[in-house]
């Protein structure tokens, strides 16, 4: 692929593909993500996962429409943090489509910047999770049709629920005996579908990330503070409760999302309480009361949400989510699956905290 990229893609981005390097980076589930270095600049180019993304032309619009709504905020000064921008081809489009030979888009590259894949103290999940709220509370004069649902049904519950009673009732590749107890879990788990759909009847909409893992905030490499949030492929209107849920339950472990130590994996409050606290603080006048109540179900919500949507994947044959080895999916699934465990453990002492 790296040849490919360099004789057919680089030209179209004006790129001198006789001076380039080419490297993979990060290491996301869904897309084929490069940097891309010649004489005189940096940027990420990324071949999108077109079977994930049905609409690729929506995910770069919608990218591109925020990133103008926050630039435009920063140079009036009221947003902090760098914004990712589209690179345009040589012929001034958001996107180069290759038809069998992929869908490409570039986007700019932030010196300086670094990731992290787990946080490891309370005040990175601070950092981070100001950072996020930052960009939602910025994002909030912005109306929430005026993007479009590049993933229909991304994060509803009810759904990937009912999606996984298929995947049991069907069992496609006989994999249900190795996990009938943690399905059994799942399918046990009715009291939260009640309360989620009486917080969602009375939520505002709002453009939120949806997939605000802590690797999706860039540190800046030179003092650790925040630099910029990236990957606003999956941008679409929702609730402030799944984006702070979403982030909490990536940030609350200190194992990786696929570990299977799995007497390492709980929720650790002492970063709950970091990240609710910089969220809410962002988010100032803002975010409603209700809202504010929402949030702690938002993670229960989420870890139970994506422990499902592994199992479901691992049941079906791993179809969605890259994988490593045969196991790969069920581990995720098993580790996220004990996160919110830990959570209900914990709910009596962390609740409160969001009244």
């Amino acid at each position: 692929m790296i040849e490919f990229i360099r004789q057919v893609v680089l030209p179209q981005f004006g790129i001198d593909a006789a001076s380039a390097t080419i490297s993979r980076l990060g290491n996301g589930h869904i897309n084929h993500t490069f940097l891309v270095t010649d004489s005189v600049s940096k940027i990420v180019l990324q071949r999108i996962n077109t079977s994930v993304f049905t609409l690729p032309d929506v995910v770069v619009n919608n990218a591109a429409k925020i990133s103008r709504h926050l630039s435009s905020k920063r140079q009036n000064n009221q947003y902090s943090l760098h914004v990712v921008s589209p690179v345009v081809t040589s012929s001034g489009a958001l996107s180069l489509n290759l038809d069998k030979q992929g869908f490409w888009r570039a986007i700019d590259y932030i010196d300086y910047s670094h990731t992290i894949e787990v946080v490891t103290q309370a005040q990175q999940a601070e950092v981070a999770a100001y950072a996020f709220g930052h960009f939602a509370a910025v994002l909030s004069d912005m109306p929430s049709d005026s993007i479009v649902d590049v993933i229909p049904n991304f994060l509803n519950l009810p759904l990937r629920i009912n999606q996984l009673t298929h995947a049991v009732t069907g069992d496609p590749h006989s994999r249900l005996s190795v996990c009938q107890k943690w399905a059994d879990f799942v399918l046990s788990q009715t009291d939260i579908l009640l309360m989620l759909a009486d917080f969602e009847a009375k939520l505002p909409k709002r453009i939120c990330h949806n997939d605000t893992k802590i690797n999706n905030m860039l540190f800046d490499k030179r003092d650790m503070s925040s630099l910029a949030i990236i990957d606003l492929d999956t941008c679409m209107s929702g609730y402030l409760m799944y984006d702070f849920g979403d982030m909490v339950r990536a940030f609350c472990s200190p194992e990786p999302e696929d570990s299977t130590a799995l007497n390492h994996v709980y929720a650790r409050p002492e970063i709950i309480i970091s990240a609710t606290n910089a969220y809410v603080k962002a988010l100032n006048t803002i975010i409603t009361p209700l809202e504010k109540q929402s949030l702690w179900l938002g993670i229960k919500v989420m870890a139970l949400m994506l422990g499902t949507r592994f199992l479901t994947d691992y049941l079906n044959g791993d179809v969605y989510f890259t994988i490593v080895h045969p196991q790969h999916n069920l581990d995720r699934a098993i580790n996220q699956l004990t996160i919110y465990q830990s959570l209900i453990k914990q709910e009596p002492q962390l609740m409160p905290l969001f009244s």
